[in-house]
């Protein structure tokens, strides 16, 4: 299996332009992987929650699909462990944007097989969400007695993560941000 290349070389926002489609022809970048994301909802989604603690990040950066399905994982088994039930969380920063590599092969006899950077379009390898400042990544809907459960849960998530985060706890039915 290829090792995963290092973060550091995809955090630039600015990167070319992938469009897909499903029709084939109009697609740009053809066959690209399937998303390593299993779910953006977990928990309860079927009652309403009065606290929301949101996971916001500080920067722009593009985080890839493995990061945020590492924090996903993370959190949710935390969350399971110890609050049990009466939890919801969903992730909002969705990996829409295909990365591509184009591998150079070093060695001998390298320049036989290689195009160099004459058709450097380069091979999907994985996708990533584009993340602006103050963006919501993950949010945790909790009642007021889950607070702690929820704010450890993010502490866990984020250090999967790229960048610094911060997390807020807001009152859904107020709007208003709450010291906790």
């Amino acid at each position: 299996m290829a090792k995963l290349r290092a973060a550091k070389s995809y955090r630039r926002i600015k990167r070319p332009y992938t469009r897909t489609s499903r029709l084939r022809s109009k697609a740009f970048v053809k066959g690209a992987p399937y998303p390593k994301v299993a779910q953006y909802d977990m928990g309860d989604r079927t009652r309403t929650y009065p606290f929301e603690l949101q996971v916001i990040s500080t920067r722009g950066i593009q985080v890839r699909e493995n990061a945020l399905e590492a924090g996903r994982q993370t959190a949710v088994r935390y969350m399971e462990l110890f609050a049990k039930t009466g939890w919801a969380m969903k992730i909002r920063a969705v990996p829409h944007h295909i990365i591509r590599e184009n591998p150079l092969a070093t060695g001998a006899g390298a320049d036989r097989f290689q195009q160099g950077m004459s058709q450097s379009f380069g091979n999907p390898i994985g996708h990533a969400a584009q993340v602006l400042p103050g963006k919501v990544l993950f949010s945790f809907y909790v009642d007021k007695e889950k607070i702690p459960f929820a704010k450890e849960a993010a502490r866990k998530a984020r250090s999967k993560l790229p960048m610094r985060c911060l997390v807020r706890v807001f009152e859904i039915a107020t709007g208003k941000e709450i010291a906790a």
